[in-house]
């Protein structure tokens, strides 16, 4: 018969180095001062009977809970993905255990739900992924008992809890800048869904093409699908050169109707995504695109929630300049013919 072999705990690396329990959580967990010869010895312990800490254990011995809550509406599609990556490399480095929640609209009773999880379970604090108009709901509804931080990729005047930010306002003005740059007229959008009006990469698209003295075309509403960006081409003007959209995602099916309709890419019309997701580069012709750092978004909002965590102290936003990625689907608008 098999048997498995019990993991040692903390007894075990109290007997071992021949010290109270309550003196090895004081080493593990670094909060209370020790001699250097008891940590010496308790660490020798560790490193011979092979202790791993435990989230609950460690809950036990400090009084505090080492659970946090993630909470999206999403945790598939690119960005969410990769934020929650993110998240989770830097809670498990730093000994702490995640729980996700899906919050699949804003209805008053998916909001408590997300509201009576963090209410019903013994949690250090909670992170919502703030993409969208649910996460924005999620965040207004979530009580003030623990704290919460949100990874959003805009900035907003109405935030009263700390986010990490992706600043999706500079990328899209930086996005347009570039296109009119290469001598277009007016950079067309088409867009995802925002989170309000005043933010995000649409409008630095609007503010870059006002502080230019640029037409501002008609914003063109999608989804987030290549299918999305396929049907949103259909309302590009005959005469567009240039179209900035909201995702690589949208690029694409923006990309493959132009193409499918005569219309060359780059040299009758540059095509520009946002993201840089992994596929944008192998895409042909290769994605001109603006590049978010997802991952590190998620590793910069763990941060803020473990800083309040462990501080005390609600710290300070955080935010991470996107930057341009310059490849084939752009270029300089077409020369009229004679």
């Amino acid at each position: 018969m098999n048997s498995v072999e019990k993991m040692p705990g903390l007894v075990e690396v109290a007997a071992a180095a021949g010290v109270s329990l309550s003196t090895v959580s004081r080493v593990i967990t670094g909060r209370t001062p020790v001699s250097e010869r008891t940590r010496i010895k308790v660490m020798d312990a560790v490193e011979r009977l092979g202790y791993r800490p435990n989230a609950v254990a460690q809950a036990l011995v400090s009084g505090r809970s080492s659970t946090v809550a993630v909470i999206a509406k999403n945790t598939l599609r690119w960005g969410y993905a990769a934020t929650l990556q993110g998240i989770e490399e830097e809670a498990r480095a730093a000994g702490y255990t995640v729980m996700i929640a899906v919050v699949e609209s804003s209805e008053p009773e998916e909001l408590k739900r997300a509201t009576d999880l963090v209410w019903s379970h013994s949690l250090a604090g909670a992170i919502v992924i703030d993409f969208d108009a649910v996460g924005s709901a999620t965040m207004a509804a979530l009580p003030h008992n623990v704290p919460v931080v949100a990874a959003s990729g805009a900035r907003s005047d109405a935030m009263d809890r700390p986010h990490a930010f992706l600043d999706d306002l500079e990328g899209g003005r930086a996005a347009t800048d570039y296109l009119l740059s290469l001598g277009h007229e007016t950079v067309h959008h088409v867009a995802i869904p925002a989170t309000s009006e005043h933010s995000g990469r649409e409008w630095g698209w609007r503010q870059a093409l006002a502080a230019s003295g640029a037409p501002i075309p008609p914003i063109i509403r999608a989804d987030y699908h290549p299918e999305s960006g396929y049907e949103a081409a259909r309302q590009l003007p005959p005469d567009a050169s240039a179209v900035l959209c909201g995702n690589d995602e949208l690029a694409i099916g923006v990309a493959r109707f132009l193409q499918e309709n005569g219309r060359r890419v780059p040299l009758d019309i540059s095509v520009m995504g946002f993201d840089d997701q992994p596929f944008a580069a192998m895409w042909v012709p290769a994605l001109s695109t603006v590049r978010q750092d997802f991952v590190d978004l998620g590793r910069r909002t763990f941060g803020l929630l473990q800083q309040w965590i462990e501080g005390d102290e609600m710290p300070p936003d955080s935010t991470a300049s996107p930057r341009l990625v310059i490849r084939e689907s752009t270029s300089n608008p077409p020369v009229p013919s004679d």
